[in-house]
């Protein structure tokens, strides 16, 4: 793909601009509404169904989003969406049925640790909040990176020779930093309500660049070679995750875990439903916006497999990730290039902003609860200090984005990354809220084998001397065996501990 010429002109530029003012007026208006921390963490729980709807699609679209799914279709074929297929029918169920997201809105906390502290006590849910803290921060550690990395291609400033300067040397790292500025603005003045404002804009832009440029790609490539070119290069491996090798039944048993766990207790997702109104529209939210989770996967992947239609053969890491951005810049025409770029900038700043909210609320919430002694800090303390976390946040996530060198799949180190926390805090929702055995010697225990699988197979990765073992066992086994052992330490843990008359956590049922 070397030499290629992207058809991102002045006018895209223009457009692109114009949308960006756009966004950051809007996020920075609605900061005088901003009176307190839960206006700023949960923005007074006033959101109704429709915005919520957006602003959840807003925010599970994200460039980091279209790149891995899209790097799937490549690779994969059509048997790469089967994640989307298995998170469409939990958050379908889980909105339809209210398991564990009822009791959860019904008990008016900020965060899920809060709920658990009822449960278990402060211990467990100050670890809770560490582990939803590392295993978060590590999973949006490399956004910044990816949506660098995706406008530079898209827009062919790769291509382009800037001369010798910095502009030359550090495209990267000045693509990486206008974004985080431009997203930390707005988010550490307005909170959640600029977030709610700008996540409905964005919503819309997203939507209109999404349909344009698959209906292009349908138009022009059309549905038949897309269909072909997987046919071609992958068989029915390309429609059946079970029979490619490179996928497996692994691969769907860990996705089954990882994305039933994700829509109960992914803090993005379920801050959307902490704001809502009530616990009715909490559960609208997510049986309406299940369909779009569908949608996130299959858009990109339709992307992806355009790519490989137009340059087939490529198979490092980084070439497939690549690949569909490429692929897109020579692809569409000048003005439809501004409007996906626009696009995609407004899927990247929902996503941003969202997840720097969520993390800092948990931090804030649950991980300096211990701090605060019991006192309730006035709303101008509080307020100080979530911005100020939000903005330490941005700083980590710049710095982190540029050190960590990605060993695989994209898909595989975020599904990793977020079984750190997913593994144990779904396990400990679903014994909090079902489970009258369960207790805080369980809790602990799923906390500390939750985590210590996923992070060990993450340093394993990096290391010379272990690198080859983590590569055999691969992403989908160490998930599967977090997932397992954390289910069997909150059992093991919760029968081994003497039962006492009357027990806290049992006169404490969510």
């Amino acid at each position: 793909m070397s030499g290629f010429v992207s058809h991102f002109t002045v006018l895209d530029g223009g457009i692109v601009g114009f949308y960006l003012l756009a966004t950051m007026v809007a996020g920075i208006m609605v900061r005088k509404y901003v009176g307190g921390v839960e206006d700023f963490l949960v923005a007074g729980r006033e959101m109704n169904v429709y915005l919520g709807i957006a602003s959840l699609a807003a925010t599970e679209f994200g460039i980091v989003t279209c790149m891995y799914s899209s790097q799937a279709g490549y690779k994969y074929g059509f048997a790469g969406a089967f994640p989307g297929i298995v998170n469409f029918l939990a958050m379908l169920v889980v909105g339809w049925t209210g398991f564990c997201v009822k009791p959860l809105r019904d008990s008016n906390v900020i965060t899920i640790p809060e709920l658990l502290d009822k449960r278990f006590g402060p211990r467990v849910r100050w670890a809770t909040g560490v582990v939803i803290v590392l295993g978060g921060l590590l999973n949006m550690g490399v956004f910044l990176r990816v949506g660098g990395q995706f406008l530079i291609s898209v827009t062919g400033l790769e291509a382009i020779n800037l001369g010798t300067g910095v502009l030359e040397h550090y495209k990267l790292e000045i693509m990486m930093t206008v974004l985080l500025v431009g997203v930390a603005t707005y988010t550490v003045l307005g909170g959640m309500l600029s977030v709610l404002v700008t996540d409905f804009l964005q919503f819309v832009v997203m939507s209109a660049g999404l349909l344009i440029v698959t209906v292009m790609i349908l138009w022009q490539i059309g549905w038949t070679k897309l269909v072909g070119t997987v046919d071609e290069h992958f068989g029915a491996a390309g429609f059946n995750p079970l029979l490619n090798p490179k996928l497996g039944w692994d691969f769907v048993v860990f996705n089954m875990f990882l994305n039933t766990a994700s829509v109960l207790t992914w803090q993005t997702a379920i801050a959307r439903v902490l704001a809502a109104k009530d616990t009715d529209t909490g559960r609208n939210v997510y049986t309406r916006t299940s369909f779009f989770f569908l949608c996130r996967w299959i858009i990109p992947v339709l992307w992806g497999i355009a790519a490989l239609s137009m340059f087939p053969g490529l198979t490092g890491p980084e070439e497939t990730l690549q690949a569909m951005p490429r692929f897109l810049s020579t692809f569409l025409p000048m003005g439809i290039m501004g409007i996906l770029v626009a696009a995609m900038l407004a899927a990247d700043m929902s996503t941003d902003s969202s997840y720097m909210l969520t993390w800092g609320g948990v931090i804030y919430n649950d991980v300096l609860a211990p701090f605060r002694r019991g006192q309730r800090w006035s709303e101008r303390k509080g307020l100080f200090w979530n911005r100020s976390i939000v903005a330490m946040i941005g700083v980590f996530l710049l710095f982190y984005g540029l050190w960590y060198p990605l060993k695989g799949d994209l898909w595989s180190y975020l599904a990793v990354t977020g079984s750190i926390y997913l593994a144990s805090i779904s396990t400990l929702l679903i014994a909090c809220c079902y489970w009258s055995r369960a207790n805080n010697w369980g809790a602990t225990a799923a906390i500390c084998v939750g985590a210590l699988i996923p992070v060990s197979f993450l340093v394993a990765e990096q290391l010379p001397l272990t690198k080859d073992l983590a590569k055999s066992i691969g992403p989908n086994y160490a998930g599967i065996a977090a997932y397992l052992f954390t289910g069997l330490a909150m059992v093991v843990g919760s029968l081994l501990k003497p039962q006492s008359a009357p027990q806290q956590e049992e006169s404490l049922p969510c």
